[in-house]
């Protein structure tokens, strides 16, 4: 599934083809995704222009401004598979191809999700009313996000703080890759109890978690099955991941064998030499 890097980057790879664009047509191939396309979306995007594009959590936001009925915003999600990429006005849809957004500099805005787990849906209000994102906890990259915040949430939890750093209400987008990955940087293992985690090791594993999604961010999300930027590149943070994938494998640090285990339904490598 992509994550907050691959969103990230998503965003600023089309960004700069469609931010300031009217939009001219709207083609819609398959309205059953998740939430279904709704009606209408067709006509009332043709005409109005885009403007500088948000993201929240893994959440795109493209606000869609008119003279005269004022400004909408779209919600975009990529779910499982989802990609939003630039075409050019008549390169041929692929199997899969779902929406294209056609802009008036030649550039479409297409959206391809062999799943069809993504959706694109009006935002509902502000970000702070729309139901899907009011209740999500702060950017990780954003200063509300610190070791203390982590360390006060944490307080009497029984929750392994691998699924607990992984819960949208702590911090939102650090999915089950990240999240092993900050931990081994952070030297702490993913199965101890959240509630048991001192302040101190909750400020390392804070700073640890900004540090592997800055880096995720500048080389491009991570190749994760068929996840590719918006204008068409793979990612290349896998190459540099120390613990996720890697089972059997020996520790960059110590040399031991990586451990697999499941914690919250999920799949976790860790060093029980390193990570205590």
């Amino acid at each position: 599934m992509p994550e907050l890097p691959e969103v990230e980057t998503t965003r600023r790879g089309i960004a700069p083809y469609v931010e300031g664009r009217e939009i001219n047509e709207v083609i819609v191939r398959e309205r059953r995704l998740r939430t279904p396309v709704p009606a209408g979306l067709e006509e009332a995007l043709v005409g109005r222009r885009i403007g500088e594009l948000g993201r929240r959590a893994k959440y795109l936001l493209i606000p869609l401004i008119d003279a005269s009925a004022g400004q909408r915003s779209l919600l975009w999600h990529l779910g499982m598979s989802g990609s939003l990429r630039i075409a050019r006005v008549g390169d041929l849809p692929k199997k899969h191809d779902h929406v294209d957004v056609v802009l008036d500099g030649g550039a479409i805005l297409r959206y391809h999700d062999p799943r069809r787990f993504g959706f694109v849906d009006w935002l509902q209000g502000g970000v702070r009313d729309d139901p899907r994102l009011a209740r999500l906890g702060p950017e990780p990259l954003s200063p509300e996000f610190t070791g203390e915040r982590l360390y006060r949430l944490s307080r009497g939890r029984r929750l392994a703080i691998k699924p607990f750093l992984m819960d949208n209400a702590v911090v939102v987008g650090v999915g089950n890759i990240y999240a092993a990955e900050a931990l081994y940087l952070a030297g702490i293992d993913p199965r101890r109890a959240a509630g048991r985690v001192s302040l101190e090791r909750y400020e390392r594993l804070a700073a640890a978690a900004r540090e592997v999604l800055a880096a995720a961010i500048t080389q491009g999300g991570t190749t994760l099955r068929d996840f590719v930027s918006g204008t068409g590149e793979p990612g290349y943070f896998a190459q540099r991941l120390n613990v996720y994938g890697r089972a059997g494998q020996v520790c960059r640090r110590c040399g031991g064998e990586l451990r697999l285990i499941t914690l919250g339904q999920r799949a976790s490598v860790f060093c029980a030499n390193c990570q205590t």
